[in-house]
């Protein structure tokens, strides 16, 4: 149009021209006269701009409220304009549905009804550019869905591991009957770092080392022990798991292409009433899903084609990089990720007193008065490593005397859990005595009790409360007070005490 209106202010403008453009813009030619025309009388190039309606912020915080449901918001905002009619007319739900569509993304629209989870659903991640091997590895923790046997328990037990993200190799894991702790981390750390079966030849010092904030991968044991061969930890933000994708793909892969086979998967399909189609399938021991698991991991190594390596498994993508490795001595990793007791202790006769527990070795024959320093594994108080406190000399490992028989742990085990279950029944039973019913209401007024009981009872509950044996809920170390000797003298109050005099007498009282 700028060109039209050009040639028409020189009265060049022909029908020819006209009708260039129509073709050109596959319009019929009245339309481009049109067009002319409303130029030359009005002055815009452009349609005539429509009324339309703009989500404003009230209606934002509508959509918020409600859900994301358009219709409720367009009851709310009719339901307002009746109370005020200074409000002005409201527009259609058509209209109110075009300008939420037109003014709020898909991603918007997907938070106010589902949430901040469902808003990341439409967003756009990058990825990270392809390095070399060792360049990067991912750790995390993963809950297994699928019930295994632990010494005549069901749990589900939890695997921590480490990934490259080049190659997209396990490098090493760590299974837990339980919730992982820094000692799981250290060990897949280790099995990581080693290029030993079963997870040789891979391994070695990576450059660094992405993991999440969990407290396991950023406790001080773990930095350490990664900070004294100069390989960083990178703590990621919480609730990003878009920026460590390596590992979390496999976390997924392992669910979807393994645990969904097993027994006892606790993520299988159901049947009607959320009931299992097997409930009393029996379950794996801890060791044979350890061993599956492992398998598994080889297959990933070695059989496993991922799409992002073209065609190769990942230990040909391993074999075919050319980038150096960074090998551990063995004698560096014999003490990897133990902790440091921070104290100088000393030899005796009883052996080494740490944790007051007594730990004797057959090497400290001899060594009695000797300096020394004690490092640990994590929650292994079992065994320490002892070391000469002025030269660092390794001297052996020492073992915790008198330890208890597994006879005696599984009876101490056996009896706490038939503690732990009489407590919940003493808490069953006493919840369900302070449990109040009430009638159902139709119409607003206060609850009305139910339930019945009678006096006789009332004061038969009631003096058994009374009746408690409060010495029995005494401080086992709070001893009754004895008699108060002849000798002392007993304290008066301020108000009530006579002046005295010299002599003891009291004094005469004022005139």
């Amino acid at each position: 149009m700028a060109r039209l209106m050009d040639l028409d202010g020189r009265g060049e403008l022909t029908t020819a021209h006209v009708r260039l453009v129509a073709s050109s813009l596959g319009v019929t030619v009245r339309a481009v006269w049109y067009w002319v025309a409303a130029a030359r009388k009005e002055g815009r190039f452009s349609p005539r701009p429509r009324t339309q309606l703009t989500v404003t912020p009230e209606i934002r915080r509508l959509l918020a409220l409600w859900g994301g449901n358009v219709s409720a918001v367009h009851r709310e905002l009719v339901t307002l304009a009746a109370d005020d009619p200074d409000t002005g007319p409201v527009l259609s739900l058509s209209a109110l549905h075009r300008a939420v569509v037109r003014e709020l993304s898909v991603g918007e629209r997907a938070g106010l009804r589902g949430g901040e989870a469902a808003r990341r659903a439409h967003d756009v991640f990058g990825k990270r550019p392809v390095l070399w091997r060792n360049a990067c590895w991912e750790g995390d923790h993963k809950h297994m869905p699928v019930q295994v046997d632990v010494e005549g328990e069901l749990g589900c037990p939890w695997i921590t591991w480490f990934i490259d993200c080049a190659t997209k190799y396990i490098l090493g894991l760590a299974v837990t009957p339980h919730a992982p702790s820094r000692d799981a981390v250290l060990a897949a750390l280790r099995t990581s770092i080693t290029r030993t079966e079963p997870f040789g030849p891979a391994g070695g010092l990576p450059a660094l080392v992405r993991v999440d904030r969990g407290k396991e991968f950023l406790s001080t044991t773990v930095t350490a022990a990664l900070g004294a061969f100069a390989v960083p930890v990178h703590d990621l933000p919480a609730y990003t798991p878009y920026l460590k994708g390596t590992v979390e793909a496999l976390n997924d892969a392992v669910e979807e292409m393994f645990l969904v086979s097993l027994p006892r998967y606790t993520h299988r399909q159901r049947l009607t009433g959320g009931r299992l189609a097997d409930p009393d399938a029996p379950p794996l021991t801890f060791a044979a899903f350890v061993a599956l698991l492992l398998d598994w991991v080889r297959w990933w190594n070695t059989g496993h084609h991922p799409s992002a390596l073209g065609g190769l498994t990942p230990l040909e993508a391993w074999n075919a990089d050319p980038t150096p490795l960074r090998d551990v001595p063995p004698e560096h990793l014999a003490f990897f990720a133990l902790e440091d007791d921070g104290r100088t202790r000393t030899i005796t006769t009883n052996g080494i007193s740490w944790r007051r527990h007594a730990y004797i070795a057959p090497w400290m024959v001899g060594h009695t008065g000797t300096k020394v320093r004690l490092r640990h594994l994590p929650h292994h108080d079992g065994e320490i490593e002892v070391f000469d406190a002025s030269t660092g000399r390794h001297l052996g490992s020492a073992h915790l005397a008198e330890q208890a028989s597994p006879e005696q742990v599984r009876a101490l085990r056996s009896a706490r859990t038939a503690a732990a279950r009489r407590l919940r029944a003493d808490l069953k039973a006493a919840e369900k005595l302070r449990r109040r019913r009430f009638a159902a209401a139709t119409t607003p007024a206060p609850p009305r009790p139910l339930g019945t009981l009678t006096a006789a009872e009332a004061d038969a509950e009631l003096a058994a409360a009374d009746g408690r044996d409060l010495q029995a809920l005494a401080l086992p170390g709070l001893l009754p007070h004895a008699p108060v000797p002849d000798g002392w003298v007993l304290p008066r109050t301020t108000a009530h005490a006579e002046p005295e005099r010299a002599d003891g007498d009291p004094a005469d009282p004022p005139a």
